[in-house]
């Protein structure tokens, strides 16, 4: 989920701080958590992004979510349809012009429609994803604002949890009859861009010369595939390597959706092989130190292309003691699902990540799950124990049904943890 970059990073954040009303918790939660919300550090900016990510992560691997914890995703949605980043107080109506985003109802939809029974808050979602696309076929991050690779990603994600061809989704307004993919291969650099950078997307389009931005393209490459965040496996694969562009003279480009995703895949490939398999951070002023959540989205990116050996090197990377992302997880809804997911679209084991049960840290960060496969829920308090599919909610969820940044991986806190890595 690629979802950060830089000075526009930034002031969205305080955009988003100005939009989201100050955070409440009751007092009766665990750790002081809000009843039904995962994670107990201040949900302003990441509320509805965490949520969704933890929903659509314990769904992939056979748990039911709590009710609660259904309940308190669906009841941030607003009366139109559209999620803000977080509400304290959903029964305060929402600005429709700066308090919603497309990010965070694009994975509030696909977390509602993986666990089930929420119908209504999912087509009302569907509709205010509709409603606001641009005539360019994208969708920015605010309602009305420029397209951008990671907002048009993760609507894509929304109608393919849905059933519905992104393919066939054109502006309401009837102009131009731009589709996302459209938007999407907009932003990806051709064969007239260098050749280290061929294949990469752009986050937005912008003055001047396009950015490469790693987090764009895994969330660009996901989403050219016409997937979510989560998606069936579908196990072995040629393991063949991604493919890159196709240029001759220095012209030439995409010329299909799935071209667009193989050429983004290559280059991401390539940028991991020179960095020990692991994007690295590009949040402005950062250290140079490792993008987990970024490295997480590449994995789930890969594993979607059916590239199998490629993905196996980041995937081992991050399950790797060395590699600290454990303990960037720890006790973190968002990034811990996002290794979950990393490990379910990978074939892997989350509940064997380099040693760490990530299915158990993350129930232990929200409401006692309803149930869980045999022998894999978690008490909350570290324990295993035995249960058996109750049949409700979606268990073994197959869409993936929904990356970040933690404003500063929509997190909009996690989301924004993403958006923070836009290209200055």
């Amino acid at each position: 989920m690629n979802i950060r970059r830089s000075v526009a990073a930034l002031s969205l954040c305080a955009a988003l701080g100005a939009a989201a009303a100050p955070a409440a918790v009751a007092d009766d939660g665990p750790a002081g958590r809000a009843e039904g919300l995962y994670g107990a550090k201040d949900p302003k900016f990441d509320g509805v992004w965490r949520q969704s990510l933890a929903l659509l992560a314990q769904d992939a691997v056979g748990v039911t979510p709590a009710k609660s914890a259904v309940d308190w995703l669906a009841g941030q949605g607003c009366e139109d349809g559209g999620f803000a980043a977080y509400r304290a107080d959903p029964s305060t109506a929402c600005d429709p012009k700066k308090g919603e985003f497309t990010d965070a109802t694009a994975a509030a939809v696909q977390a509602l429609a993986a666990v089930g029974g929420r119908s209504g808050t999912v087509e009302k979602g569907i509709g205010w994803l509709k409603r606001h696309q641009n005539e360019d076929g994208g969708w920015g991050m605010n309602p009305g604002g420029p397209s951008d690779a990671n907002s048009t990603a993760a609507a894509i994600g929304a109608f393919a949890a849905t059933g519905q061809d992104p393919a066939k989704v054109t502006p309401a307004s009837g102009k131009g009859g731009k589709t996302p993919y459209d938007a999407l291969l907009g932003l990806q650099l051709d064969c007239s861009a260098k050749a280290e950078e061929r294949g990469a997307f752009a986050y937005t389009a912008a003055k001047g010369e396009p950015v490469a931005n790693e987090l764009a393209t895994a969330s660009a490459a996901l989403a050219a595939r016409g997937k979510g965040f989560v998606f069936e496996t579908v196990g072995k694969d040629s393991g063949a390597e991604p493919k890159p562009l196709r240029c001759a003279g220095g012209k030439g480009g995409a010329g299909s959706p799935e071209d667009a995703a193989e050429a983004a895949l290559a280059h991401l490939s390539r940028v991991m092989s020179d960095t020990d398999a692991h994007l690295k951070s590009a949040m402005p002023g950062a250290k140079d130190q490792p993008d987990f959540g970024g490295t997480a989205d590449a994995v789930v990116a890969l594993a979607a292309g059916e590239h199998s050996a490629a993905a196996g090197k980041p995937l081992q990377w991050l399950q790797s003691k060395d590699s600290g992302a454990a303990a960037w997880a720890k006790g973190d809804p968002g990034a811990l699902a996002k290794l979950i997911l990393a490990a379910h679209a990978a074939g892997a084991n989350p509940r064997d990540f380099g040693g760490a049960d990530l299915v158990r840290q993350l129930n232990a960060t929200g409401p006692k799950p309803e149930a869980a496969a045999p022998g894999a829920e978690s008490d909350g308090n570290g324990k295993s124990e035995e249960k058996k599919d109750d049949g409700g909610g979606g268990i073994g969820g197959v869409w993936w049904t929904v990356g970040v940044c933690a404003v500063a991986g929509m997190g909009i806190g996690f989301l924004l943890s993403g958006r923070k890595r836009r290209q200055l």
